[in-house]
C-alpha cells in the first residue's frame, strides 16, 4: 500500500501502486505547497482551489470505463505526475505569491479603484483556476453526454471522440458551468471573510467573470489543441492517439506541444489576458 496523488484532489489517498507507478509521487508534494500558499495567501483563493480539485476529481472517475473506451490517454482514478500538477498549478501560485508582496496575505475585496494591483492579481488567479475547472467539466462532462460528434474548432469539421480541438455544445456549456462554479466558490468566500463589502464596489461580477474564464480558458485550449497538438486515428484500435505512427491516420494539428504545455498555454493567456479586458465592464473605475 502506498500514497497515490490526484490531480484533482488536495489530499494524497492510499492504495495499491505498482513500482512503475512510483514516480508519480512527486506530483503529492507539490499539490500540497500549491495548497499550501494560496491558502496563507487568501482564503478565497483555497476555495476556488479546492471546489476545482474536488470537482474535477468527481468528473475525471465518473463513467470511467465509457471514458477508457474512448480515449487511448485516460488513466483509472484521474492520477497525474509532477509534471501535470505544475503545468495547471503554476500559474495560480505565482500570482499567489506576488499578491502577498503587494499586498500582503489576507482577503480584500475586488475594487479596481482603491486596489487595482491586488484586484488584477486575484482576478488573474482566479481567471487560471476557473480556465482549467472550464477545460476539465468540458472534457469529462462532454465526451460522455454529448449526442452528436465533436467538430473541430478550426474548421467545424466533425472528428471522432478525443480528437485535440473538438468541442461540442454540451462541453462549452459544461466549461461555462466549471468556471461559474469556480466563480461561486470565490464570491461565497468573499462574503464571509472580507469586511467593509457595504462600502466596495460590487462583488457579484466574480460569478459572472469566473464562467466567461471558464468558457475562454476551454475554447484556448481547444484551439491550441487543433493547431499545435497532433490528432491521429489508430486503425488497429479505433482510438484517437496524439502521436504520429504508422498505423496512425491523420486527424489534424502538429505535434508540436503535448497536452501539458497546452493546459499551461491556455492558464497563462487567460489569466494575463481576461482580467484586463474583462474587468473593464465588471468594475466601475474612476
Amino acid at each position: 500500500m502506498s500514497l497515490d496523488f490526484d490531480l484533482y484532489s488536495p489530499f494524497p489517498t492510499v492504495m495499491n501502486q505498482s513500482s512503475s507507478e512510483k514516480w508519480l509521487l512527486p506530483g503529492l508534494g507539490q499539490g500540497l505547497v500549491v495548497g499550501f500558499i494560496l491558502t496563507i495567501a487568501n482564503f478565497s483563493f483555497f476555495t476556488s482551489l479546492l471546489m476545482f480539485f474536488l470537482s474535477s476529481s468527481r468528473l475525471t472517475k465518473w463513467k470511467g470505463e465509457t471514458k477508457k473506451r474512448l480515449d487511448s490517454e485516460y488513466k483509472e482514478g484521474g492520477q497525474r505526475n509532477w509534471i501535470q500538477v505544475f503545468c495547471n498549478g503554476a500559474v495560480p501560485t505565482e500570482l499567489a505569491l506576488l499578491y502577498m508582496i503587494e499586498n500582503g496575505p489576507g482577503e480584500i475585496p475586488i475594487d479596481f479603484c482603491k486596489q487595482h494591483t491586488a484586484s488584477w492579481m486575484c482576478l488573474s488567479l482566479l481567471a487560471a483556476l476557473a480556465s482549467s475547472a472550464g477545460d476539465t467539466w468540458a472534457s469529462e462532462i462532454g465526451t460522455v453526454l454529448s449526442k452528436s460528434p465533436p467538430r473541430l474548432i478550426t474548421t467545424w469539421e466533425k472528428v471522432p471522440v478525443g480528437t485535440n480541438g473538438g468541442v461540442t455544445m454540451v462541453g462549452l456549456a459544461s466549461s461555462l458551468l466549471g468556471g461559474t462554479f469556480v466563480g461561486i466558490a470565490y464570491f461565497l468566500t468573499q462574503l464571509v471573510f472580507v469586511n467593509d463589502l457595504d462600502i466596495s464596489a460590487p462583488q457579484w461580477p466574480i460569478i459572472a467573470f469566473g464562467g466567461l474564464a471558464g468558457l475562454l480558458g476551454s475554447i484556448v485550449d481547444s484551439y491550441l489543441g487543433a493547431t499545435m497538438q497532433f490528432s491521429g486515428l489508430d486503425e488497429s484500435t479505433g482510438m484517437v492517439v496524439s502521436s504520429p505512427a504508422n498505423e496512425v491516420k491523420y486527424i489534424a494539428g502538429k505535434p508540436i506541444l503535448d497536452n501539458n504545455a497546452v493546459n499551461l498555454f491556455s492558464s497563462v493567456l487567460v489569466a494575463l489576458l481576461l482580467p484586463t479586458a474583462a474587468a473593464w465592464g465588471f468594475w466601475p473605475r474612476r
